[in-house]
C-alpha cells in the first residue's frame, strides 16, 4: 500500500484523479489547497476522530482541547480511570463517551492501532468496527488520517455527499449507496478524492470540516 504521507502524494493523486474523471479538474480548481491532514497513529488520533463526529470544527477543537487538558496525557488508561464527570466537563455526548471508553478498553485488551495502519482497508475496518461505539465512518476516517490510506472514501459523510452533489450537479445530494458507486471510478485514489471534496466543501461553505490536521 502506497501511503499518502506528503503533499507531493496529494498532488500526484489529484493528477491521477483528473485523468480518471475529467470532471474533477474543475473541482480541483475550485477547491484550492487540498491539505494532507495526517495525524500520528494511535489512541489520541482515534479519540480526536470520535470527538469530531457530527460537530463543527470549532466545537470539535473546543471539546478535544478540554478533554486533553483534563486527561493529560490522553491514554487508554487515563480514559478508563476517568469518571463520567470528566467526560461531561469536556462536553462529550453519551455516544462519544461509549465510543471513547470502548476504544480504550479494546486497546487495553490488545487492539494495536499502529498495526491496523499496515492492514488492508477491509481488514482494518472490520477490526475497528467490532469496538462498541466505533462505526464505519470513524474507522474509515482513522485509516484516512492516521494510516494515510490511499483508497478509502467515507461515503456516509454528509459533507462529502453535499460537496459531490454540488460539484457534479447531482440533486438531491447523493446518498451513501450512490456515492459508494460514484467513488469506485476514483479508485485507487479515493483517499485523495475525499480530501479534494472536503477542500471543495470548505471553499463552497466557508468552513472547515472537523478533522485532524
Amino acid at each position: 500500500m502506497q501511503r499518502i504521507a506528503t503533499l507531493q502524494d496529494i498532488s500526484r493523486g489529484l493528477d491521477a484523479l483528473c485523468e480518471l474523471d475529467p470532471r474533477l479538474a474543475a473541482v480541483r480548481s475550485r477547491a484550492g489547497e487540498v491539505p494532507l491532514r495526517l495525524s500520528r497513529p494511535g489512541f489520541e488520533s482515534l479519540a480526536s476522530i470520535v470527538v469530531a463526529q457530527q460537530v463543527s470544527r470549532a466545537s470539535a477543537d473546543a471539546i478535544f482541547g478540554r478533554l486533553t487538558a483534563l486527561l493529560d496525557p490522553l491514554t487508554p488508561e487515563a480514559v478508563l480511570a476517568a469518571g463520567e464527570d470528566v467526560f461531561r466537563a469536556a462536553g462529550l455526548s453519551r455516544p462519544k463517551i461509549r465510543a471513547l471508553t470502548g476504544a480504550a478498553q479494546a486497546v487495553g485488551e490488545g487492539l494495536d492501532l499502529d498495526h491496523l495502519c499496515s492492514l488492508d482497508a477491509a481488514e482494518a475496518i472490520a477490526a475497528l468496527t467490532v469496538v462498541p461505539g466505533i462505526g464505519l465512518w470513524t474507522a474509515e476516517c482513522y485509516l484516512l488520517f492516521a494510516a494515510g490510506h490511499p483508497d478509502v472514501f467515507p461515503a456516509r459523510d454528509v459533507a462529502l455527499q453535499s460537496a459531490v452533489g454540488h460539484a457534479l450537479g447531482i440533486e438531491p445530494r447523493p446518498p451513501e449507496k450512490m456515492l459508494v458507486g460514484l467513488a469506485e471510478s476514483w479508485s485507487p485514489w479515493r483517499g485523495v478524492a475525499s480530501r479534494l471534496f472536503w477542500a471543495y466543501y470548505r471553499e463552497w461553505k466557508g468552513r472547515e470540516i472537523a478533522m485532524p490536521g
